[in-house]
């Protein structure tokens, strides 16, 4: 299912493989670190959809570096300066995967997204038309859709295998998983991070709506942000110059995918429809956009 100009599923001759994530290839280095392989595939609705989105892993790696290097004064990441040529010895394999693998330190995953919304929109929205609330929090009345908040609030979830549905759940849940002191240390570095990166994409055009963190722990118990960090695929990226309150915006992320499916009588379970290559190629040029506007 490999194009020349896409890379669905990444195969490596030189490294063992551990696990096969939504996006993610993840392979064995040694009991220190591990390898992460960016691949084109694309989830929505927590499957993972048959054809890949060309140069989608790319640009993720790409965006993911730029915001871990940006936010390592506020906390520690799963980056470490070793390069593919020194963990993989066949060339093939390096050119494979060149700019869209990264070796990382090995870390323990907490159970739990981390998820910050800014802006009432997709399910929050759907939650406070009903009950007034967004994932239990109660939000002031008369509030529009895809309007800003007060303030940014925490709503986290659970992690779900390949194929299930996400769940959100309370603050308390994760004091359950977690206990209290790592609980509020999730909350408050999630918020910070989202403040701080809502302000500078905001200043080149990008609304960040809301976005998804995750975190993990080494033998010591120290806090890390790891897999990906605000990317157009953890992320609701809207042009601020076409933002509007009372609608929904158009996105630089996967949105546009998600509407598409949504038009479709498709029940949002495995296996998912085929995507005409018109809309896969117009997904691609919304993630390349976000990437220039962010970093360049």
């Amino acid at each position: 299912m490999n194009t020349p100009d896409a890379l669905y599923e990444s195969s490596l001759s030189c490294l063992s493989l551990r696990t096969k994530g939504k996006v993610r290839d993840i392979y064995e280095i040694n009991d220190n670190y591990m390898l992460i392989v960016t691949t084109d595939r694309l989830s929505a609705f927590d499957v993972i959809l048959p054809e890949p989105i060309p140069g989608k892993g790319r640009i993720l790696t790409n965006v993911s570096n730029f915001w871990f290097y940006k936010t390592q004064s506020l906390i520690a990441n799963h980056l470490v300066d070793i390069s593919l040529e020194e963990v993989m010895d066949n060339a093939d394999d390096i050119a494979q995967v060149k700019g869209r693998a990264v070796v990382v330190k090995r870390l323990k995953p907490l159970p739990v997204e981390a998820i910050v919304r800014g802006y009432l929109i997709g399910s929050g929205w759907k939650d406070y038309q009903k009950t007034g609330e967004v994932c239990g929090i109660q939000l002031v009345e008369n509030l529009q859709q895809a309007q800003q908040l007060p303030k940014a609030i925490y709503t986290p979830s659970s992690k779900a295998n390949i194929g299930k549905h996400d769940e959100n759940i309370s603050f308390d849940k994760t004091v359950e998983l977690l206990g209290l002191e790592m609980a509020e240390k999730v909350r408050d570095i999630s918020l910070k991070l989202y403040i701080e990166a809502a302000s500078y994409a905001q200043e080149r055009g990008i609304i960040i709506a809301d976005t998804k963190f995750e975190f993990g722990v080494d033998n010591e118990n120290k806090l890390y942000l790891i897999d990906e960090v605000l990317t157009p695929d953890s992320s609701r990226f809207w042009p601020a110059d076409q933002y509007q309150v009372g609608i929904s915006p158009p996105s630089f992320d996967k949105q546009y995918i998600r509407d598409y499916l949504e038009s479709l009588a498709w029940d949002k379970t495995s296996p998912a429809p085929t995507l005409p290559e018109t809309v896969r190629l117009q997904c691609a040029k919304k993630y390349h956009e976000a990437e220039v506007k962010l970093i360049n």
